[in-house]
């Protein structure tokens, strides 16, 4: 395998994970908002409570 492959996809990486990292690195207390699957419909279809924060589908997150 060439160096220069390896090199470029550790870059790559490095870009993706600080770009989604901005939010957290850049603005005062920033964290990612709305965690809870519970709280979308699509991931949670039985409508079971957040196994994070016990929050049901109709409540609001009590992780934010």
């Amino acid at each position: 395998m060439d160096w220069r492959v390896v090199i470029l996809a550790v870059v790559l990486l490095a870009v993706m994970v600080a770009g989604l990292s901005v939010k957290l690195i850049f603005k005062k207390n920033g964290r990612f908002a709305g965690t809870c699957a519970s709280q979308s419909p699509f991931l949670n279809e039985s409508g079971e409570s957040c196994s994070l924060c016990g929050a049901k589908p109709d409540e609001q997150c009590k992780n934010s």
